[in-house]
């Protein structure tokens, strides 16, 4: 895969998560019809959960997503100790909200150190993190063991390390030069994903808002699998994607992220004000 297909994918990643902050999770209907937002740019986040961010910072999501990209440039490989001591280590004097498979991961580390299993949430979040990876990848089978073990890490849950494997796929082919429908419509899907891969795929073209609160706008891979994939064969422009991703609200930073890296590896443009106003990036 090229280099600035990679760099393309990890920056469409954080640029998806500066910009969901705003509307991340908001998720009463009527309010997200009246935020005070710009939906044409970043904004600053509308939800209590972001106490200190301001326009352009990642949600944590992205914070977490930096950790990764900066242990792999460090160490220009990628094993699971390293990147568990960077983690701890990051999130010892981390001042941003600290989610629940942070707890119960950090919980676990200090019960035994050595332990490189995790929580076992069922956030879709950590798939948006991956794309660093493919900067210490050999072929497709190394990039999706490397993907189970980092997600596994503090997200050890069958159905997220399943979407994992379908997601870390379809942007492997797509980097290589698929058409997202076509890595879409191509990857293996699991038998736990089936039903709601089916119902997403024929979701395509229909109203993202209705769609995405349909299939339910939460953190959880149940819900977020859909939506993702709804998004995707829905739009072939990145900022019309983010827009009503981030108009339906709840977990928007979570799906964001894995609609970003998809379309950056496909090499869908990025408006350059967000890429611009992106802090950190």
């Amino acid at each position: 895969m090229q280099k600035n297909t990679i760099d393309d994918a990890i920056t469409a990643a954080f640029v998806a998560d500066a910009y969901a902050l705003g509307a991340h999770w908001i998720y009463d209907e009527e309010q997200l019809k009246t935020l005070p937002l710009n939906w044409e740019e970043l904004n600053a986040p509308q939800a209590m959960w972001h106490k200190g961010k301001q326009k352009g910072d990642f949600t944590h999501y992205g914070d977490h997503g930096k950790w990764l990209y900066e242990c792999v440039q460090k160490n220009n490989r990628f094993e699971i100790s390293l990147y568990a001591d960077y983690w701890r280590e990051k999130m010892e004097e981390y001042t941003g909200y600290v989610d629940g498979s942070s707890r119960e991961t950090l919980s676990l580390l200090k019960q035994d150190p050595k332990t490189r299993k995790g929580s076992h949430s069922h956030d879709l979040s950590i798939i948006g993190r991956i794309a660093p990876l493919l900067l210490v990848t050999s072929s497709k089978e190394s990039f999706l063991d490397h993907v189970q073990n980092f997600v596994s890490f503090t997200h050890n849950s069958e159905i997220v390390l399943e979407a994992a494997r379908f997601f870390a796929a379809v942007l492997y082919d797509v980097g290589e030069g698929s058409r997202i429908e076509e890595a879409l419509k191509r990857v293996h899907v699991p038998l736990l994903l089936q039903n709601g891969y089916h119902a997403a795929m024929q979701s395509k073209g229909e109203n993202s808002f209705t769609a995405i609160r349909n299939f339910g706008p939460a953190c959880g891979v149940e819900g977020g699998f859909e939506g993702v994939i709804h998004l995707l064969m829905t739009y072939d422009d990145y900022k019309e994607a983010m827009i009503a991703n981030a108009k339906a609200g709840g977990d928007t930073a979570a799906r964001g992220m894995v609609v970003g890296m998809i379309m950056g590896a496909a090499g869908k443009k990025v408006p350059e004000s967000w890429k611009n106003g992106t802090n950190n990036l």
